[in-house]
Formats: structure tokens, sequence, C-alpha cells
């Protein structure tokens, strides 16, 4: 294929997404679309392209790696961090594997990433044939360059046409994608199902290295070599800065359905469009724009679904806001159309639902609004990344997020930051959320070692201060408080127990188990998380039923802490035990659970299955298992200590007041 034909036909599609010119050919309006999409973004053609630090040492990471005989290489990089420069870089600097194989593979499941690859290939690479897969478009199998689309390259047989001997290179865009089926059938194809040495390299690049529906990404990738967080970027002026404002809408979600099995995954649909989109929790929105948008240009709007696009579009333009929507079903023209003057100014709101998640370039958004509550911190993170492109004069993206009445497991902008997800913020940056995160562990701790002090008074420089906090008058109120497991389960699916002051349990099959706890003594730069595993030996094998506990990782933040535990969780425990959110925790405890919390209660207070679900028991049990009694004891004595030490504090002043002499009248 001719340079020109790869011109002409790899961006037709672009024709498309404008209004038909009259005065042209038919034929000359399809050239003249495709250089009009060669000559947009000049500042990204690469003639004399001086890439950021960062892409560099992400390339070389890459290519070292691959010099190691490492095959399935995964690259994390935030949204805006210019990942497409840094695919089409790869494929000049990738060796080809012999003289047959040099040719490269593109794969995206968006129309948009597929055309964004296109133009930058074609711009980078004047010199190599380059080709669509995608719709109508096929190409040949035997491109230097292919850029194909998932669904077009998985229909009928046009994979078959691709010879995986001839390729030396695949590259996967929105990588968190590849373990679908779809992609798991065509990296079979191409002899990548596995790890083997004579199979084209694969390199799969994401902002959101995560699978919230449990799948695992080992499945495709066998180690991420580069990492770029957006924290990170922001820092360095890579990216626009950002601030967040929570805005509680007060939105019941505890009766919306969610996916997957046993009810672990995404909120439903349809479900939480009915919970959301009310006439009163949608003018919340607005009003809280209004207040909190003032000199904003461009805000973006997610939604769950079309009847919420209509409804919130109705209602900004009843208040006499000129706002637009986009959907998946809106026409490509008008599509087009609506984006380029959202891209000029031209109004100054535009909703949408699942479109602009991925893929979509709009630097001008200097406003994101949250609408829809999800369980997923990948499509969070793919939402706000939205807004963080650098633009102009724009100082930073102000993120308003409609937090939900909390509900285990929801995913709020706060959560990012290892805060509670129901933590309400006003214009808070980047670093004043970890600032505030630190003072709620902060808060914490002393709430921990006011629980462990008992009540009292506390004498200080002449005055007394009183403090308040919750105390436990039997070991059974111990373990049947919840509220330390409100946090960790509001950031992880599983069943993650606290069983003392930053320590967390979570119990895997036969005995084994996973241990979570803050190090005591680390040092500001030192890793503050680390977790051990302990596995259960088979009876007789030792005189302990357990294993020597092996540490399993180390981590900065509890966040990050947990997500670790939790990638391993999925990858060794069975998905039935360690979620938390499986059906047969909400049954009656059994009998055998029962028994075992009963030994320690009186004959008049003893549980019944009416009174204690078997998620709520096994929860209880671990507490028993991992201290609480011991807990409990030691909390009892301080608190004895502390009452014997009133108590003579009361006697030793009554006495000073009897041998004291007063001028004045007597009590009778």
């Amino acid at each position: 294929m001719t340079m020109k034909r790869v011109l002409t036909t790899a961006l037709r599609l672009r024709a498309l997404a404008r209004p038909p010119r009259s005065t042209l050919h038919p034929c000359l309006r399809t050239i003249s679309s495709s250089a009009r999409l060669l000559a947009e973004e000049p500042s990204q053609v690469p003639k004399g392209l001086q890439l950021r630090n960062y892409q560099e040492e992400c390339i070389q990471s890459v290519l070292l790696s691959l010099e190691k005989g490492h095959k399935r290489l995964g690259v994390s990089l935030a949204t805006g961090s210019g990942k497409t420069v840094i695919f089409t870089q790869l494929i000049g600097r990738v060796k080809p594997r012999s003289e047959t194989a040099t040719q490269t593979l593109i794969l995206a499941h968006r129309r948009e990433l597929v055309e964004q690859a296109a133009r930058h290939c074609s711009n980078t690479y004047p010199d190599k044939t380059i080709e669509l897969e995608l719709g109508k478009l096929s190409a040949s199998g035997t491109a230097d360059i292919t850029v194909a689309s998932l669904q077009s390259i998985i229909s009928r047989d046009r994979l078959l046409k691709f010879d995986p001997s001839r390729f030396k290179l695949i590259l996967v865009d929105e990588a968190h994608h590849i373990v679908a089926p779809g992609y798991l059938k065509v990296l079979d194809h191409l002899g990548l199902k596995t790890k083997q040495p004579d199979s084209p390299h694969l390199v799969g690049v994401s902002a959101t290295f995560s699978r919230f529906d449990g799948l695992r990404l080992g499945a495709a990738i066998d180690e991420i070599v580069y990492h770029k967080d957006y924290v990170d970027m922001i820092g360095e002026k890579w990216l626009s800065d950002v601030i967040f404002t929570t805005v509680e809408s007060q939105a019941d979600l505890s009766n919306v359905k969610r996916k997957g099995k046993g009810g672990s995954g995404e909120f439903d649909t349809d479900s939480l469009s009915r919970a959301v989109n009310t006439v009163e929790i949608n003018d919340v929105l607005i009003r809280s724009w209004f207040a909190k948008a003032v000199g904003r240009k461009s805000t973006l709007v997610f939604c769950v679904d079309l009847n919420h696009v209509a409804a919130l579009t109705q209602r900004f333009r009843h208040y006499g806001v000129d706002a637009r929507f986009v959907t998946g079903d809106t026409h490509t023209r008008d599509r087009a159309e609506r984006l380029d003057a959202f891209k000029n100014g031209e109004f100054p709101v535009l909703i949408n639902c699942g479109v602009f998640t991925e893929g979509t370039d709009i630097p001008n958004i200097d406003c994101i609004v949250l609408a829809r509550p999800t369980r997923s911190r990948n499509l969070l993170i793919q939402m706000i990344g939205r807004g963080m492109r650098l633009h102009g004069a724009k100082e930073n993206c102000h993120i308003i997020d409609m937090v939900a009445g909390l509900e285990t497991g929801i995913v709020t902008t706060p959560t990012l930051f290892g805060l509670d997800p129901d933590e309400l913020v006003n214009s808070a940056s980047a670093d004043s959320m970890y600032e505030l995160r630190d003072r709620r562990e902060a808060e914490q701790a002393r709430e921990v070692e006011a629980r462990q002090r008992g009540t009292g008074v506390v004498q200080s420089s002449g005055r007394a201060y009183s403090v308040t906090f919750t105390e436990y008058d039997s070991v059974f109120d111990l373990i049947a408080d919840t509220s330390g497991e409100k946090h960790i389960r509001s950031i992880s699916q599983h069943a993650w127990v606290q069983v003392g002051p930053q320590r967390f349990i979570l119990s895997g099959p036969n005995g084994t188990y996973l241990k979570l706890e803050k190090i005591a003594d680390a040092g500001p730069d030192e890793p503050q998380f680390k977790a051990w595993e302990t596995r259960a030996l088979p009876a007789g094998v030792s005189k302990s039923p357990f294993a020597a506990p092996r540490e399993v990782l180390s981590a900065t933040t509890f966040a990050d802490a947990v997500h670790g535990c939790d990638k391993y969780a999925s990858e060794n425990y069975p998905f039935f035990i360690i979620s938390a959110r499986l059906p047969w925790r909400k049954a009656p405890a059994t009998a055998g659970q029962l028994e075992f919390l009963n030994k320690l209660r009186s004959a008049d207070n003893k549980l019944g299955p009416e009174d204690v679900t078997k998620g709520k028991a096994g929860d209880m049990i671990t507490k028993l298992k991992h201290g609480a009694r011991g807990r409990f004891a030691s909390i009892e004595a301080v608190k004895k200590k502390q009452q014997r030490s009133a108590l003579a504090a009361e006697l030793h002043r009554a006495r000073k007041l009897g041998e004291t002499v007063s001028v004045g009248p007597l009590s009778s």
C-alpha cells in the first residue's frame, strides 16, 4: 500500500465527523479531511520532538526489560502523560526479532484512540506503511504498522490475516481492558496467551492498572516496568493542578443493585439512575455548580445513563445555562460539532455518560462534575483525568464530586488520598488532601489512645480538659464494634477486620490469613505499612499449626498497602471466602459460629441465629482469635488503674480540705 493511499483510507474517518462540504467533489472531500487531520495538533508533530524526561525514562525501562528477556510488559502512566508519543517512539526503538519479524500492531477499544494512534504514527514514520483495521476499513495484514480497533479485528475472520511470526511488537492502549475475552483472543492468536520466547513483544499502557471485576491482569501482563502517578506529574508541572470539593447529595444507595458475582461489582446502571436522577438531587448539583464553578469556562459532567443526561441537561437549561450533551448514540457528525464548539468555548457545560472517560483530549476542561457515584477506582481516576491536561492560562481544574450517602464500597475523590469516602472537602488541592489524610490518621491514633486510657480528666498547666471517647463495657461490645472496618472496606471489596489499633486481618482458607499493620517506628521516608501472610499447616506436620509469617509487601500509604494486599489475596485465596459483599454473609450465623461466640457469654445473654449474621459472626470470631480478649483486658486494666488513681486523688483532696482553716461561716 502506498503512503498516499494510506493517508486517504486510514484517515477517512475524520470526514464523517464533520458536515459535508457541498462545494467539493466527494473524493476531494475525503482527501481534504485526511490532510486536515494530519495538520491538527502541530505541537505533537515529532520533527525535533523533545521527549519529557519521564517519557524517556519509560522508554528506557521498557527496552531494558525486553533485553532481559521479558515479553509481556505494562506501563502505568497518568492520563495526559503523552502515552501515544511513547507508543510511537517504541515502534522505532524496539529491534526486529528477525529479518521478517518487523511489523507492529496497535490495539485499542475506542475509535478515538485508533484515530489518535494513526495520526501520531503517520507523523512519526512518513516512510512506513500504516493501515487501519476499523469498521469498513480493512488492513492487508502486511503493513509496517497496523492500528486496529478490538471490535473490528476480532470480527469474522479478520484476525487470521495477521501472521504472528511477522510481528515484533504489539501495543495495547488502555490496557486495563486487556484481560477481556476479545483481547485474550487476539493475544492467543499472536502467541502471547502465555509467556513464550518466540512471541512478539507486548507493551500495554494504562492510567489505571487494576480491575474492579476481579479478573487478573497477570493473565496477559507479567510485570509493570514503569509507573508515573498523576500526583507526581502535577508536582512536576506536567499536568494541571486540581482542587476538590465534595457535595453531600443525600442520594440513598442502600437499595441499588450491583453487578458481578454475588453483587460484588459496579452499580447496576438502571438501579443507580433511579436513585440519583431526581429533581431534588439534580437541583443540588446545579446549585453547587453555581456556587463552586464561578469563573469556570468549560465544565464536563459525568452522568449515569441517557435518562440522567437528558434530565440534567434540562435542569441546567432551566436555570439559564447553555448545556449540551454527547452520548454513545449521538451521530458522529453532531458529536464532532459539539465537541469542537466546546473546545472553542462556545458553551460552558458539556454533559455525557460513558463517552469521555477514556481516550478523548479536551485540554480546556477546567471543571468536572461527578454526578454518578461509582465503586470503581479506575472509573473515578479516568473521569478526573479528563480535566488534568495543561491548557493555555488554565491554573487548575475544579473537581466537584456529588457524594451520595455513605454506602460500603463507594469510591469518591477523598478515597484516592486515603480518606474516608464520606469526607467532605471544599476547594482542597491534592497536597491539602494528603495533609488532611495525615491529620485524620493522627486523629484516629489519638482516638485509639483515648480508648485505651479510659474516660477521665487530664491535668495540664493547672487546667482540666475533659476527654470524650467510646468505651467498651464488655469484650462483646469490643468485638461487635464495626467502626474500624468502615474505612478499609470503603477502599476494598474484601472482608478485612480491624483487630487492633491500625492492625487488620483478612482471613483466607483453612486458617490462613493476611495481617496488615502500621509500622510503629517507621521514619518519614520509610514504608509506613507492612503485610504478612501466615499459612496454616496440615495436621501432624509441625508442633505449631502455622508456618512462620512471611512478609508480603510494604507500602508508604494505607491505600497502597490495602490495594497490594487485595491483589495478592485475589490471586491466592478463593473469592467466595474473602469477599465482603457476597450473599452468604447476610445469612443467619451457623450453629458452630454461635457455639464459639456463646462460650464467653452468660446463660441469660446467649446469641441466637436471629441476632447475628454469618458474616458478622465470622468477623467477631476473627477479632477473638486475634487478641480481642487480651485487648479488652488491657483496656480494663488501664481503666481500673485510672479509677484507683482518681479515687486516691479525691481522698487526698478531701483530706486537704479537712486540714484547712478558712475564715467565714461554718456549715451546720
